[in-house]
């Protein structure tokens, strides 16, 4: 397999193809970035849903509906815990443009926020304005455009975005790391033709007990749950439901959605939909089990 590693978004990327990418299909894919990014980043003063933030109106993007469906979606099953609005909650915390990383007061998301923002087919609008933060499923989402963009590529192709996988083709067999121990797994799970979304409470951590997983509702970071993992045939769904399944709902939505998923709580103990296809390492067995000391 060809591999090529990249910095985009914040996050290390990493393409397996079974052929070497083009010169062509590396600037398709850099164009998708730099397309979604200009749209959705609100770490970047230029970018579209930073001015929706400064001044409301619209904001012109084909990701638009897709992604704010699924944010419907997620709301209603979390009773309000996700919401695209916590861009100030986390900003209030530290993590702002400019990662200051300095945390004020907790800040709630409005929770009207369906009534403040419209969407269509083209785009998003917002009645004032309004800063979205789409971290929930967006680097999801651009995991899938970017395979989208990699369609014409023959054989296999894997895109690992972070932690955030898409495969294609043949089988890829992957860790599910240890929130607490980056240098153990907690289990592996065998995805082909498919995605592996993950989200902890380690990665994006900073000061005592704060980290990107907020509950919009009080804008105070999760405390019961660590990490998360969800296996779906896009990304997207993937990334959405590794975000729900920190609150009540997030294993409804997911049956609902038909999203397999793993959980582990902050005091070691995993939960795992009834079919979820990881093979963990278990120190007993079933719902509740603790992780043994296996790499």
């Amino acid at each position: 397999m060809a591999t090529w590693r990249f910095e985009a978004i914040g996050t290390g990327w990493e393409i397996e193809t079974s052929v070497e990418l083009t010169d062509a299909d590396r600037a398709a894919v850099a164009a998708e970035i730099d397309r979604f990014d200009r749209e959705w980043s609100r770490f970047r003063d230029d970018s579209d849903v930073t001015r929706l933030g400064r001044e409301g109106g619209a904001l012109a993007s084909t990701d638009a509906r897709v992604m704010l469906d699924a944010y419907r979606e997620l709301s209603d099953a979390t009773g309000g815990a996700v919401n695209p609005l916590v861009a100030d909650s986390l900003s209030a915390l530290g993590y702002d443009p400019g990662y200051s990383l300095i945390a004020g007061e907790p800040v709630s998301a409005p929770a009207d926020w369906q009534d403040r923002v419209s969407w269509t087919d083209a785009a998003a609008t917002a009645s004032a304005p309004a800063l979205l933060d789409v971290g929930a499923l967006g680097k999801g989402r651009l995991v899938d455009l970017v395979t989208t963009v990699l369609s014409g590529v023959s054989g296999d192709v894997v895109v690992d975005a972070g932690g955030d996988i898409r495969v294609r083709g043949a089988a890829a067999r992957i860790g599910l790391e240890h929130p607490f121990d980056a240098r153990k797994a907690i289990g592996v799970v065998s995805v082909q033709d498919g995605a592996l979304c993950a989200s902890a409470v380690n990665r994006r951590a900073w000061g005592n007990g704060l980290h990107h997983v907020l509950d919009a509702r009080t804008g105070v970071p999760v405390r019961t749950w660590a990490a998360t993992w969800a296996f779906a045939p896009e990304a997207m769904r993937a990334d959405a439901v590794a975000t729900a399944l920190f609150f009540d709902g997030g294993p409804a939505l997911a049956a609902a959605w038909g999203v397999e998923w793993v959980r582990m709580t902050t005091d070691g103990r995993v939960e795992r939909s009834p079919g979820c296809p990881a093979e963990l390492f278990l120190a007993g067995s079933g719902r509740g089990a603790r992780p043994d000391d296996q790499n």
